[in-house]
């Protein structure tokens, strides 16, 4: 039986040992969750609003020792741990504590009138089991949320934590187990990817929902299909910043140094391709470079630095070959551009001269990089927008309202934010997910109930005639009565229509 030895990436210090799960363990999990979720499906949204409002308590009370453990698990800093991981999830409780009972309510649709005398409704009912298998760049956050939403929608919850970010996992399975939540509702599964992953879909899950590589999503979709289980991914991104030169430039150069440094680079929404208009990028170049070289990067005690450091020596090396392919090609570096010493803290990085040939610019870097590139007008901005193979988030940034709105339609993504970065997934009112390469799927909420929701048409009929006109026997004069009420029906004259209407009544109201 493997483990996995749980280490603090800023310090070296070993944070513990975990067991990774037996294939045994697995189906067992699967067949308690399943046995569960025959009476948890049955409990009202109110019921399930009093279970998730424990988490949210326990959250608060615990706010503190959640971010010291965050921080020691990725080197993530104290400001960003509060605001990547708990905020998100203390809004998402409390969007859901208000309104998940109006969006997983019985929803009456309009019936047509050829249908007149039933009523059509929508149920959203849960899937029974749901796989979530979470990333390592923002645990808390990225599990939690999806966890809530299944858990709320009805459903039990098999959790896989990343293996890089166990010690999270862990974190959050206390959290369970300590706020008094319900038993057996959710269960968390510890093992690398590698081992376990074929087990996990084996064991035959109701839903999938994924959020962490492309080339992992590939992976999970493929083995899912065999036993046709839905999979919603939630993958990478290229996020282009679109800088025109009317800009608000002191905003938008405080945002590009914010966006693409935050969480020393690691998220999926970070800002990796930022394209200036060339009457201001000199001036924008500039004042980016000063800002990055007061960032203040380091092991955070205190809450007194701005980033931290990067979450494995995988991630350290897939963001050296990038910026060493770029400065092959032609880029240049004005400042950072490599690790300190044998640590997994990368500089703060800003670099210039690149194009559409090297890797910084079109694969996912997830590094503390700001890459800046000149464009001239916005036909071309826009097409460079969408040369990439990933669709997530963008930015426009421009005093000009209709320029932006054009610009926002035209970029091929799933959120883009107007003179701010990294805003779509801030307002939990609005689905938040990507195209192309990015995935597919929405979640945040209503679709993050009803992505977790097996969406039920059900209409009713009163049931007191013998049959319905469109049941056998079929006859010529009854042909000619549904071809005659047909053509007036659907014509595009008024008259003809109102001339349908008496034609179509007798055919409802016959016996035959």
């Amino acid at each position: 039986m493997s483990k996995i030895v749980m280490v603090n990436p800023a310090t070296g210090e070993e944070l513990g040992v975990k067991i990774t799960w037996s294939g045994k363990h697995i189906l067992d999990a699967y067949e308690k969750a399943r046995e569960k979720s025959l009476t948890f499906r049955k409990t009202t949204i109110e019921q399930r609003i009093v279970e998730i409002r424990k988490i949210k308590r326990y959250i608060v009370d615990h706010m503190e020792s959640l971010v010291e453990g965050l921080s020691a698990d990725l080197g993530k800093t104290k400001s960003e741990a509060l605001l990547i991981e708990i905020f998100p999830v203390l809004d998402c409780i409390t969007y859901y504590e208000k309104n998940a009972p109006s969006i997983l309510a019985d929803e009456k649709i309009k019936t047509p009138i050829a249908l007149m005398g039933k009523k059509s409704y929508v149920f959203y009912e849960p899937f029974g089991t749901v796989l979530i298998i979470a990333p390592w760049n923002a645990p808390f956050t990225l599990s939690l949320i999806p966890i809530i939403s299944a858990v709320l929608a009805g459903n039990t919850v098999i959790c896989k934590p990343s293996e890089i970010a166990t010690y999270s996992g862990m974190l959050i399975e206390k959290i369970f187990k300590e706020s008094g939540f319900e038993p057996g509702v959710v269960t968390f599964v510890y093992g690398k990817g590698s081992e376990i992953g074929d087990m996990l879909i084996e064991g035959k899950p109701d839903k999938i929902f994924f959020t962490g590589s492309t080339a992992t999503g590939k992976i999970i979709m493929e083995k899912a299909a065999k036993h046709l289980i839905p999979v919603e991914l939630e993958l990478g991104g290229k996020d282009p910043m679109i800088v025109f030169e009317d800009a608000y430039i002191e905003r938008a150069v405080n945002a590009a140094v914010w966006g693409s440094l935050f969480n020393c680079g690691q998220v999926c929404v970070a800002l990796e391709r930022i394209y200036v208009q060339e009457s201001v990028y000199d001036e924008f170049v500039k004042k980016v470079v000063e800002n990055v070289k007061n960032i203040k990067q380091g092991w955070d005690t205190k809450g007194e630095f701005d980033i931290g450091c990067l979450a494995s020596e995988d991630q350290v090396k897939i963001v050296e070959d990038h910026i060493s392919d770029a400065v092959q090609k032609g880029a240049a570096i004005l400042t950072g551009g490599k690790r300190k010493g044998k640590t997994l803290f990368f500089e703060p990085t800003v670099i210039v001269n690149v194009d559409h040939s090297m890797k910084i610019m079109r694969e996912e870097t997830f590094g503390p990089v700001v890459s800046i590139m000149k464009f001239t007008d916005e036909e071309e901005v826009v097409r460079l927008a969408n040369d990439s193979m990933y669709g997530l988030n963008a930015s426009v940034w421009t005093k000009d309202k209709e320029k932006a709105l054009r610009v926002s339609r035209a970029i091929i993504t799933g959120g883009v934010s107007v003179n701010n970065a990294l805003m779509v997934q801030a307002n939990f009112n609005l689905p938040y997910g990507g195209v192309k390469q990015s995935g597919f799927g929405r979640y945040h909420g209503p679709y993050g109930l009803r992505t977790f929701s097996n969406i039920k048409a059900v209409i009713i009929d009163k049931g007191k005639k013998p049959k319905d006109i469109n049941w056998y026997p079929f006859r010529a004069d009854k042909y000619q009565r549904f071809l005659t009420t047909f053509q007036s029906l659907f014509s595009e004259k008024i008259t003809a229509k109102l001339k349908g209407l008496p034609s179509m009544l007798r055919l409802m109201r016959s016996k035959e």
